[in-house]
């Protein structure tokens, strides 16, 4: 009896106080406990590009980005031969977009 109480306590006092401390819980992270990236590069399209899965010539295209769209540069990569890509992140409009359509790719330039 005595051992079913002390279980139940401890049982009300976790449910009460363990998802506090939880990542799912209450407590909140303040924005700047966080460290942001504020070295990235963005740059706006000026002609109508594909961008691939893979930095391949050959590769499968994505999507296509239409001039005036602007990117952001997440990593440059040079192939093999001597070609240079960029992976770069689509910003898109998510009110007018299809979310399915992926927002990362390889540009060739």
């Amino acid at each position: 009896m005595i051992k079913n109480c002390i279980k139940n306590i401890c049982l009300f006092t976790f449910a009460l106080v363990g998802p506090i401390t939880l990542p799912a819980g209450g407590i909140q992270k303040h924005l700047n406990d966080h460290q942001f990236c504020e070295n990235f590069e963005e740059i706006i399209i000026n002609k109508d590009l594909f961008i691939h899965c893979v930095p391949e010539i050959n590769s499968q295209k994505l999507r296509k980005i239409k001039a005036g769209d602007s990117v952001s540069v997440l990593r440059y990569w040079y192939g093999s031969e001597s070609e240079k890509w960029i992976r770069v992140k689509v910003f898109q409009n998510f009110l007018s977009e299809d979310p399915n359509i992926p927002s990362r790719g390889w540009l060739k330039i």
